[in-house]
């Protein structure tokens, strides 16, 4: 029963859930202490404990070729299919970061390209490090970013195969998604907006040439008793 798929799971791209995993990688993650301990007769609520106490991310590592927990963990969001608003939530965490990578990958394999892309997105903008376990056994250093576009645009993460979802132009040219803003460009605006309004202040800066460098000019010779010109004609 622990290996079982929830019975009021729906199927997700016309499959049980459970076999976006492939089937030796299940046997894997099966056979592993951590599932048999610590993933049976897990719930929704009692999943976002587990989740909060990651601290890495991969799939099958080792000599071993053992599952990682965020592997046995995304498993078993599988099996139990926890509500949408749960795993919205699970991306929107900001405080655990292992939890948000979680909610990502579990979206991008459940998910309708849409959704994929609305929700997948905005953590592009995510720099934190992250340690990637490798299958050769070691941890390695990567970022919240690269995990996420390795989402959206590679085949292959966590030694899952991804669905196949369409590519983000060809979704802009049926109407259906906004061109993508980076954050730089918004930063690139408001630079510009900012440069705006002092040119609107109608105060030149010291040295241009301006009015306010010629009224000086001209006060620094009135002081002395003469005029621009005479000045001119006298250097």
């Amino acid at each position: 029963m622990a290996n079982t798929t929830d019975p009021l799971a729906r199927s997700v791209h016309g499959t049980n859930p459970q076999n976006l995993v492939e089937k030796i990688t299940r046997s894997k993650i099966y056979d592993m202490p951590y599932w048999k301990e610590k993933c049976f007769g897990v719930s929704a609520e009692t999943l976002v404990d587990l989740a909060t106490d990651l601290r890495a991310f991969g799939g099958i590592t080792g000599g071993n070729n053992k599952a990682c927990d965020f592997l046995c963990l995304t498993l078993k969001m599988l099996q139990i299919q926890p509500e949408r608003e749960i795993v919205l939530e699970f991306i929107r965490n900001e405080d655990y970061k292992y939890v948000r990578c979680l909610g990502a990958f579990y979206l991008r394999l459940t998910g309708k390209p849409l959704e994929v892309y609305e929700y997948l997105e905005p953590l592009l903008n995510d720099y934190r490090k992250i340690r990637y376990a490798t299958p050769q056994g070691k941890f390695q250093l990567r970022h919240v970013d690269e995990f996420v576009h390795d989402l959206l645009s590679k085949d292959f993460a966590c030694d899952i195969a991804l669905p196949r979802i369409p590519h983000r132009m060809v979704l802009e040219n049926a109407g259906q998604l906004e061109p993508r803003r980076s954050a730089l460009e918004d930063e690139d605006a408001d630079a510009l907006a900012g440069g705006d309004e002092a040119a609107g202040d109608g105060e030149s800066p010291p040295g241009d040439g301006g009015d306010g460098d010629r009224r000086r000019a001209r006060e620094t010779s009135a002081e002395r008793g003469e005029s621009p010109p005479e000045k001119r004609a006298r250097v």
